[in-house]
C-alpha cells in the first residue's frame, strides 16, 4: 500500500469518526430541541399553574367511597336523605341516617365535632372545631350570614351561595336548597338498594337463616334484587359488555372473512394482473388508512348510533388492514407443497384449499385473534360515539361528574374484559394453532 493510498484511507477514517461524533450529538440535540419546544408548545408550565390538587383528591376519594346527602328544600321545607342524592338511593319513609337526629330541629353529626342544625324558617347552624359559629338564613334566591368577608380557604362564600368543605364532609348552601355531603368508604348499594329486604343482611342469614321474604325464597330473591339493582343496574351492565365484545368479535370475524378472497388478488403470486394488483392494494390502503373512529363517525351519519354502527366501523378498518397481512402471508408460502398438490390432479380451487390455506393458517390465525383481542380495548371508545356497549355508560358516568366510584366500577370492568380476552385469545391459539416449548 503505497502513501496515497494511506492518506486516502486516513481520511476516510477521519469522515468516519467524524461522522460518528455528529450522530452522537446530533441525535441528542435533536431530541432536546423537540422537547423544549413541546415544552412551550403544549403549555407546561401554565398546565402546571392551572392544575387543581383538590379536585384531583376529590375524584380520587369519590372513586372508592360514596356520600350520603341530606337535603333541605327551602321552599317546601322538605328534608330527603339520600346515597349520591339520587332519587334511586332515597331512605324509604320513616327512615333516615343514625348520625341524623331531632324533628322540630334536625341535627347531622358529621363526626369530629363538625356539626349542622337545620333550624325552622331556613336558619342553618355550622359548629367546626377552632372556628365560631356560623349562621345563614335564607330569604328567596339570597344568604345572610355571619361570615366575615376575608374567610378561609376551605369556604367559599357570596351572597347567593356558600361552600364549605370539611375533613368530615361538605356543606352546600343556596337560596333553593341546603345540602349537606357525608362521605363514607365503599360502593354503597352495590348489592342491594335500601327498599331491598336483603339489605344490610348478612350471607349466611341470606343463605340459611328464615325467609325475608314471603314471596320468593332469600336466594333467588337476592339474586332477582342483585341483577335487577336500580343504582348499579348490573343487568345494563352485562348487556353492554356483550355489546362491546359483539362488536368486536363481528367486526374482527367479517373483516378477515372479507379479507382472505381479497388478499388473493393483491398478491403477486396469484394475481397475475398488475393492474387488478394494484387497486386492490389501494383499497386496503384507504380503508385502514381512515381511522375506526373517523368511520365510526361517518357510519352513524348513515345508520345512526349503536353497535351496527361500531361493528362496521371495525369491519371496513381491519378489512384494510388483514388485507395486506394475509396478501404478505400468501406471497411466502411454498410453492413445492402447492406443487405436490397439483400433481394430483387438483383443480386451482383445490390447490388454494390444500396447498395455501394450510400453509397461512397459522399467521392468519394468529392475527385475527390478535386484533379481536385489540378491538375488544377499540370497541370501548367506539361505543362511546356510536351509543352502545360499556363505552357508552362509561361516558354517561363521567359527564355527569357525580358518581365517580360508577366510572371506577365501570374501568374495572373493562380492564377485567380486556385480560379475559387476552387471555381467551391466547388459549384459543393454543387449541388451534399449538404452543411451542
Amino acid at each position: 500500500m503505497t502513501m496515497t493510498d494511506l492518506s486516502l484511507t486516513k481520511q476516510d477514517a477521519d469522515k468516519l469518526f467524524q461522522r460518528k461524533r455528529l450522530i452522537g450529538f446530533g441525535i441528542p440535540a435533536v431530541i432536546f430541541a423537540y422537547l423544549f419546544y413541546i415544552f412551550f408548545a403544549f403549555d407546561i408550565a401554565g398546565l402546571a399553574g392551572r392544575a387543581n390538587l383538590d379536585n384531583a383528591v376529590t375524584l380520587a376519594s369519590d372513586s372508592w367511597s360514596h356520600k350520603v346527602h341530606v337535603t333541605r328544600d327551602n321552599r317546601s321545607g322538605e328534608i330527603s336523605y339520600a346515597v349520591e342524592g339520587e332519587r334511586k338511593g332515597r331512605y324509604p319513609e320513616g327512615q333516615r341516617p343514625d348520625w341524623v337526629s331531632g324533628d322540630e330541629v334536625i341535627t347531622i353529626n358529621l363526626g369530629s365535632g363538625y356539626t349542622v342544625r337545620y333550624l325552622p324558617e331556613n336558619r342553618t347552624e355550622i359548629e367546626v372545631p377552632g372556628f365560631p359559629l356560623i349562621k345563614v338564613e335564607a330569604k328567596g334566591r339570597s344568604l345572610t350570614s355571619n361570615l366575615p368577608e376575608d374567610v378561609p380557604e376551605w369556604i367559599s362564600a357570596s351572597n347567593r351561595r356558600i361552600g364549605i368543605t370539611t375533613p368530615e364532609g361538605r356543606i352546600t348552601l343556596t337560596g333553593a336548597r341546603t345540602e349537606v355531603f357525608n362521605y363514607f368508604p365503599g360502593w354503597e348499594l352495590f348489592w342491594f338498594t335500601l327498599d331491598s329486604p336483603y339489605h344490610g343482611q348478612s350471607l349466611g342469614t341470606i343463605l340459611f337463616g328464615t325467609r325475608l321474604d314471603p314471596d320468593r325464597g332469600n336466594i333467588e330473591g337476592a339474586v332477582s334484587d342483585w341483577w335487577n339493582n336500580k343504582m348499579w343496574r348490573h343487568k345494563d351492565v352485562a348487556w353492554a359488555i356483550g355489546e362491546t365484545i359483539l362488536m368486536a368479535f363481528l367486526g374482527t370475524m367479517g373483516a378477515a372473512i372479507l379479507a382472505l378472497p381479497l388478499a388473493f388478488l393483491a398478491a403477486k403470486r396469484f394475481s397475475p394482473l398488475m393492474l387488478l394488483r394494484a387497486g386492490t392494494r389501494r383499497v386496503f390502503d384507504f380503508v385502514r388508512g381512515v381511522d375506526a373512529l373517523i368511520w365510526t363517525v361517518v357510519l352513524a351519519r348513515a345508520f345512526g348510533p349503536g353497535p351496527l354502527t361500531g361493528t362496521l366501523a371495525i369491519l371496513i378498518t381491519d378489512t384494510g388492514t388483514f388485507g395486506k397481512i394475509f396478501s404478505e402471508a400468501l406471497e411466502n408460502v411454498d410453492q413445492k407443497q402447492i406443487e405436490g398438490v397439483s400433481s394430483t390432479g387438483a383443480k386451482p380451487l383445490q390447490r388454494y384449499r390444500f396447498g395455501v390455506i394450510p400453509q397461512v393458517v397459522p399467521v392468519l390465525l394468529a392475527q385475527i385473534l390478535y386484533f379481536l383481542e385489540s378491538n375488544t380495548r377499540s370497541a370501548t371508545i367506539i361505543g362511546a360515539i356510536t351509543g352502545g356497549g360499556i363505552g357508552l355508560m362509561l361516558t354517561q358516568a363521567i359527564q355527569t361528574q357525580k358518581d365517580w366510584e360508577e366510572v371506577a366500577y365501570y374501568i374495572v370492568l373493562i380492564v377485567v374484559m380486556v385480560m379475559f380476552m387476552d387471555w381467551f385469545s391466547g388459549w384459543l391459539r393454543g387449541k388451534l394453532i399449538g404452543r411451542k416449548d
